[in-house]
């Protein structure tokens, strides 16, 4: 898809500045909650995965379209981005269930 120059690296900039502050704020309340683990390492492969997923939208967006089979590629591209997103969505749930389980644990 045809950009303006300058987009592309605001658009990794962007994701990687937004991604590199949700990972930092992460691991420093997974050290300060130490004996809540569970919950941290799957908040971290979530935000893994879907930094791998945001690797396979934009390597879709600037395929080059001239391409003989540009249509299939850019369509293998965004279902891999697809099902990875859903993989760390997954991940996502569990972290989410693993806080709530803890949580019951932590009030007396």
């Amino acid at each position: 898809m045809p950009l303006e120059q300058e987009v592309m690296g605001l658009l990794i900039g962007g994701v990687s500045v937004v991604m590199g502050i949700a990972i930092l704020v992460t691991v420093f309340l997974w050290m300060k909650n130490k004996n809540k683990s569970t919950g941290y390492i799957w908040t971290l492969l979530h935000f893994l995965l879907i930094s791998v997923a945001a690797y396979f939208v934009l390597k879709a967006i600037v395929f080059d379209y001239n391409h003989p089979m540009a249509s299939e590629e850019i369509s293998l591209q965004i279902g891999i981005s697809g099902a990875v997103w859903a993989l760390s969505m997954i991940c996502l749930v569990i972290a989410l269930f693993s806080f709530s389980k803890e949580r019951k644990h932590d009030v007396y």
